[in-house]
Parts: C-alpha cells; structure tokens; sequence
C-alpha cells in the first residue's frame, strides 16, 4: 500500500527559495494544510474551497517572513509540497486552523510546485509586509493594506523552474 502524502503549504521567501536550491532542503516549522479543524468549520467548502483557504493563509505567513527579514525581495512565496503524513503533525487544534508543524525540512523531492507573487506586485506586498502584524491585532487599516495585497494572484512554477528565484 502506498505511504499516504499530505499536500501541505509553506510560507516561504525568495531567498528561502535560494536555499532550497543549493541545500535540497526548506527549514520552516509550519506550514499549512487541509487539516480536520478546517473541515469541521468549513463543512460547506469542497477539497478545492479547502486547499485554497489553505494556500491563502500560507501567503499571509509569508508576509510575516517578510515583515521579519526587510531585505528579501517583497514576494510573497508559497511552496506546495506533498510530504508522508508522519511528517506532518496537527497544528494548534483551534477550529478552523489550517496550521500543521512540520518533522523535519521539505525536501526538494517532495515539492509539487511553486507560487510567487509577480514583481509588479512588490509595492503593494511591502506595504503589507509592513502592517501584517497590526493587521493580526484586529486595526482595520492594516488589514485594508494586507487585503490589497491578497488582490495579487500569486503565479505558478514548475519545481524545474527554481533557479528562475535563486
């Protein structure tokens, strides 16, 4: 019987993407993915509806990562990987969460793609990096800034497309 993968959502930045590249390997404690707190509470929503919510949350993350390393390109990165279910343990159990830790580093192996804000976006992202946290507290107008950032569709890459970030 083959091992059952959970495709799960990493928040990331360029340069995270860069050591992904020359070590084979992203270093991040958690990530996101469809989990049963996120079925519970959204039990209207079809396995598509659920990994978006999912995917979403792991690009807000990565505006956290931003906010905390001011140099990196003002990109939003979302690595979506498929990793055994042993190396995905439950997050923090609230309803609704999406949050998973992680066992050990996503190998490169186990990427399935991966999903980075355009350039054209970068003004709008750096703003929201700026007020991510705000936002978090509950001031609406960081939140207005953090939504203007949602209003750009991160693009897709192909896993062979990595050097095009590093």
């Amino acid at each position: 019987m083959p091992e059952q993968l959970i495709r799960v959502y990493v928040p990331a930045t360029v340069p995270m993407l860069t050591t992904l590249r020359s070590t084979g390997e992203l270093t991040i404690a958690t990530a996101h993915a469809v989990t049963p707190t996120l079925r519970e509470w959204y039990a209207e929503g079809d396995e598509e509806e659920l990994e978006y919510v999912a995917f979403t949350r792991a690009a807000q993350d990565a505006l956290v990562l931003l906010r905390e390393d001011p140099a990196a390109p003002h990109r939003r990165v979302v690595v979506s990987a498929d990793l055994p279910a042993a190396a995905v343990r439950p997050g923090d159990g609230e309803l609704g969460s999406s949050t998973v830790r992680l066992a050990g580093p996503v190998p490169l192996r186990a990427v399935a793609a991966i999903h980075v804000d355009s350039v054209d976006a970068a003004e709008d992202i750096a703003a929201a990096a700026a007020v991510v946290t705000e936002a978090a507290a509950g001031d609406p107008d960081a939140q207005f800034t953090v939504d203007g950032a949602e209003d750009h569709e991160l693009e897709w890459y192909d896993v062979s497309e990595l050097d095009t970030f590093a």
